[in-house]
């Protein structure tokens, strides 16, 4: 029985432990887009994980969600990132950065533009802008010539990214974001070579991946994908032949890993292990679901044939939570009020475990 605890080989990287931190939002950047002193203490507190995947990084202007999330397009960005790698490598950890484009996901009063997506058609829900939550706005519809641009940026964010000194990137392909907006059948309405059959849908998230591969290396590029999800409004049909197709594509290209996300029926999730033959990473819980990923529900997906096992709310209320599982010590719990509150608190007062005399 594989242990969550063994060692694993990821591309380049020797895992120590088969623990993944999940990407998660924290809205703690500075402004432009730079990473800060305090983002540089709150990955290193957390260096045990056998992997760290950043929050999402936006590749360029149009491509950012959320005010005060960071970027990697600019010299600058990259300057700010590099004493953050450098904490977590000298606490002996491994970093990948998420490269997440908004698409439709978010607003003029964020980005001074408006957003752009597979096509008119606006998300579901309201997002957070500089003067609080907004309605949504209905996207600019990218024309053919301009889809390639897009799926570069994932590439040319992934260069700047080894550079500021991630050991590789990981594509947010999940969550009703760009890519899985191309891949939805509802709010992809395209009928060029980007739309329509499940061929065409996958396309977008292939030319990402495989300018990314270019560009760093197969052994540093992964994926976050979310089959079935609806998050932001997205739906999909032919959900199995849609993932089966699109990892099928990704196999070709060796990359380093697909990391999924509980949000279809876990056959269905099954059914993808078996059609993926590289490495998986799984997040056994819906993400911002009422449960939280624990011990069992990591055992269980190891024994279903996950490699590596992402967790979320874990990882920003333990900074331990590798020792804690380890040493079958409580788990402490997160205050969701603090997620995108700013500032310190809840973001680095979180202990270790203290053991009493």
């Amino acid at each position: 029985m594989t242990s969550l605890f063994d060692s694993y080989r990821l591309g380049g990287l020797t895992l120590p432990n088969r623990m993944v931190m999940a990407p998660m939002s924290r809205v703690r950047a500075a402004g432009g887009g730079l990473a800060t002193p305090s983002m540089a203490t709150y990955y290193a507190q957390r260096a045990t994980a056998g992997l760290i995947v950043s929050e999402g990084v936006h590749p360029n202007e149009v491509g950012q969600s959320n005010p005060g999330t960071p970027g990697l397009h600019t010299d600058e960005q990259v300057a700010a990132w590099r004493p953050v790698t450098a904490a977590v490598h000298t606490n002996g950890g491994r970093i990948f950065a998420q490269i997440m484009h908004g698409g439709r996901v978010s607003h003029p009063d964020t980005t001074g533009m408006l957003p752009v997506g597979p096509s008119a058609v606006p998300a579901v829900g309201e997002v957070f802008t500089p003067t609080g939550p907004q309605p949504v706005p209905t996207p600019r519809a990218l024309e053919t010539a301009e889809v390639p641009e897009q799926a570069r940026s994932y590439a040319e964010a992934a260069r700047r990214a080894v550079d500021a000194g991630f050991d590789g990137v990981e594509l947010h392909g999940a969550n009703g974001y760009l890519i899985s907006q191309f891949l939805s059948s509802n709010a992809n309405l395209r009928t060029d070579r980007y739309g329509g059959p499940v061929a065409h849908r996958i396309r977008f998230a292939v030319e990402a991946v495989s300018a990314t591969v270019e560009a760093v290396g197969a052994d540093r590029t992964g994926i976050r994908l979310s089959p079935a999800g609806t998050f932001w409004g997205v739906e999909e049909t032919d959900v199995l032949d849609l993932y089966t197709e699109l990892l099928t594509e990704l196999s070709r290209l060796g990359i380093a890993y697909v990391h999924l996300e509980a949000t279809a029926d876990e056959d269905l999730l099954v059914a993808l292990r078996r059609v993926w033959p590289g490495t998986l990473v799984m997040n056994p819980v819906l993400p911002m679901g009422p449960k939280q990923t624990g011990r069992e529900d990591a055992d269980h997906w190891l024994g279903l044939g996950a490699d590596l096992i992402s967790f979320g709310r874990g990882f920003i209320a333990n900074p331990d939570l590798v020792e804690r599982l380890r040493t079958s010590l409580p788990v402490a719990p997160v205050d969701e009020s603090t997620y995108y509150q700013g500032g310190d608190a809840g973001y680095l007062t979180y202990p270790a475990y203290q053991h009493t005399a």
